[in-house]
């Protein structure tokens, strides 16, 4: 079975690449809505979480005190401003299989634009046709409500 290469969304938001990127990550648990689809323990799950550097994880926190929870991931590429890349799964994928997401922040006129790739579905045994737009679909969501606290321009 054959999967598209990338998931891809695009937002420009209206401030430095410097604030997206920290708006991004810093502020993740402020935008990433609760309630919607995109949380893999929708009961216990109270934010999401990165740990700012290579290595750190992004996590579906439960336990706003500890930081324990769900780890979606773990960042490879930690470049404030500029560039993050870290891996991705889901709770109902086997704990081996994973993606990859990059997001690019490029300065634009009046602010920047914030582009996320999301590959590596042929990792992902369970992964059929049309994987990669679903998600392409989501992340173009999600940006909308990461716009909506960085400033969409």
């Amino acid at each position: 079975m054959s999967t598209p290469a990338t998931a891809t969304a695009t937002v420009e938001v209206a401030c430095d690449p410097a604030t997206a990127f920290d708006v991004f990550t810093a502020d993740i648990g402020r935008w990433w809505k609760r309630g919607t689809r995109y949380w893999n323990e929708p009961d216990k799950a109270q934010e999401l979480r990165f740990e700012p550097q290579v290595g750190g994880r992004l996590v579906e926190v439960n336990d706003l005190d500890s930081g324990e929870g769900f780890e979606i991931g773990r960042v490879l590429v930690w470049e404030p401003g500029q560039r993050l890349v870290f891996t991705w799964r889901q709770g109902d994928w086997d704990a081996s299989a994973t993606t990859d997401v990059e997001v690019r922040f490029e300065s634009v006129e009046g602010g920047t634009r914030v582009t996320v790739e999301h590959g590596g579905w042929d990792r992902v045994p369970s992964a059929g046709t049309g994987v990669a737009e679903g998600y392409g679909h989501g992340w173009a969501e999600l940006l909308g409500f990461y716009a909506e606290k960085a400033g969409a321009r």
